[in-house]
């Protein structure tokens, strides 16, 4: 299956199986805009709640807050966002669709990494045990003529986006004869850019209603209410200040479903540091998120660090932590050195001083930060992409199972009777209810049980309990495991620690 292919699968997967919905489906939808189904919702809050207790339970000096999406309109004139906030954007003539420019470049780049990484393939399945990948991407003509393209083709577009040179940027499109995916063409405009932001107005009438923005990130928020947190929190540095929340952007080229939407969550934390001690704390916080990843067990293959070659108006430091999506390497979390650029500027706009005493050195200065921020859909779709997969049986038959990590699946148990009948569903409801004040649960008596096994397989659930009429007599059920499918007998006074074991956030985190 390709990697279209398989993204497709996982798009009807979602809709089908009660995960993600197209917002506003029976007026036909709106674009880039998803709603998140029964079993959706279940995934992205067992996400957070990873996300959120590694942050605030785990490190004694971070703590939460959560802001208003509404705030002041200087704000985004301070962080820089009203007049620097933009993307650049070039339409097809022929189609009249607009595309991000830099996007058309990085998938041109990409198709061409796709080519290398195939004839490498290819020699590996050729010389088995005996390969050596770094020889032969030295030496194979295939290999070297795609990698001088690349090199070619980046060489300019790093030096394009440095410079903000869009008509650069336009050229490297034309020579590389990168066409719109729907007309075909090359016949493309100028390149222009496009402020992200949403406004909206607020006050009681037209004539006296005041522009205000829908927040483009969470970030500001925190730092606003840095001084709120510090003197009520008597926090020392370094200290860090966590938040969930929404954030919204006029995105022209929202697409590949939920990793780039209109509207969408982040989970932020700023940490506060001494200036001078940024660069430190920087490589700190780098492998520390880049083990929370790997801790999930989705394989450490998947992951990668990109370190940003132009960097933001505010970094002196920036890393991408990048996730192999069904459609490539792609940005899941970033970790930057934002310097005292938020904190400085709210200072400056504000008239109000932002600043910390150190006791230790009788001091004051205003503090530099260092920023994780992680998209969370994105960290769904990166869960949901890498566990969707379909299994030969020995039987001969084929089944679709979500393997994902237990600790986040949507529902952890479903109980199931044999039959409708005989005492059986009694039993079964007597399980559930010994269950379900621990762990979320499904009650399932419909259908055949390989199907409801299908059914519990389809939506990730790690294991399906079956009341039998045995299960009457020696007070034991059988327990199917969804990952190897192994049944085993066990007494229902153990089903709750055996579940635990396996599905419990907490042993996640103590291996952090």
């Amino acid at each position: 299956m390709t990697q279209d292919e398989l993204f497709k699968v996982l798009v009807a997967h979602c809709k089908e199986y009660g995960f993600i919905f197209p917002s506003s489906e029976i007026y036909d939808g709106l674009a880039a805009v998803y709603d998140y189904g029964q079993m959706g919702v279940e995934l992205k809050n067992n996400i957070k709640q990873y996300w959120w207790n590694a942050m605030t339970r785990l490190n004694e000096n971070i703590v939460g807050i959560d802001s208003c999406i509404f705030m002041h309109p200087r704000i985004w004139e301070a962080s820089g966002h009203v007049g620097a906030f933009n993307d650049p954007l070039i339409d097809n003539k022929d189609s009249k669709k607009r595309y991000r420019a830099d996007v058309l470049i990085e998938d041109y780049l990409g198709k061409i990494e796709e080519k290398m990484n195939k004839e490498v393939e290819k020699g590996r399945k050729k010389f088995g045990e005996a390969f050596d990948e770094a020889k032969f991407r030295e030496t194979n003509p295939n290999v070297l003529r795609e990698k001088a393209r690349y090199d070619e083709v980046h060489s300019r577009y790093v030096k394009a986006e440095q410079n903000n040179d869009f008509a650069e940027y336009r050229q490297i499109i034309m020579d590389c004869g990168i066409v719109c995916p729907i007309s075909g063409t090359c016949n493309w405009t100028d390149v222009r850019q496009f402020n992200l932001m949403f406004s909206t107005s607020m006050g009681s009438t037209a004539d006296g209603a005041n522009t205000i923005y829908l927040r483009p990130e969470t970030a500001q928020g925190i730092f606003v209410n840095y001084l709120n947190v510090q003197k009520t929190g008597r926090m020392k540095l370094p200290f860090g200040i966590a938040q969930i929340g929404k954030a919204f952007r006029n995105e022209i080229v929202a697409r590949q479903f939920i990793f780039r939407m209109r509207e969408f969550e982040q989970m932020e934390m700023q940490f506060f540091i001494k200036p001078g001690t940024e660069l430190d704390w920087f490589k700190v916080w780098k492998e520390k998120r880049m083990q929370w990843h790997v801790n999930l067990g989705m394989g450490a293959l998947n992951y990668r660090f990109h370190d940003h070659e132009k960097l933001a108006h505010y970094a002196n430091a920036a890393t991408d932590i990048e996730f192999n999506f069904p459609f490539g390497f792609k940005e899941l979390e970033g970790v930057h050195s934002r310097t005292d650029f938020d904190l400085g500027n709210h200072q400056k706009f504000s008239g109000k001083k932002i600043q910390y005493y150190d006791p230790e050195t009788g001091e004051s200065y205003t503090p530099y930060v260092i920023e994780t921020s992680i998209g969370v859909d994105r960290m769904v779709l990166a869960v949901l992409s890498h566990s969707l997969k379909e299994e030969k049986l020995d039987n001969g038959e084929t089944r679709t199972v979500l393997s994902i990590p237990a600790p986040l699946a949507p529902v952890k148990a479903a109980v199931l009777p044999l039959v409708k009948k005989d005492g059986l569903p009694e039993f079964a409801q007597k399980v559930m209810d010994e269950l379900k004040y621990d762990f979320n649960c499904q009650y399932e008596e419909k259908d055949s049980i390989g199907k409801r096994y299908r059914r519990q397989d389809a939506i990730g659930t790690p294991f399906c309990i079956t009341v039998d009429h045995d299960s009457l007599v020696d007070g034991s059920v059988t327990v199917r495991d969804r990952d190897t499918m192994a049944q085993e007998r066990v007494p229902v006074t153990e089903l709750r620690k055996l579940i635990d074991e396996r599905v419990n956030m907490n042993n996640l985190l103590r291996k952090l």
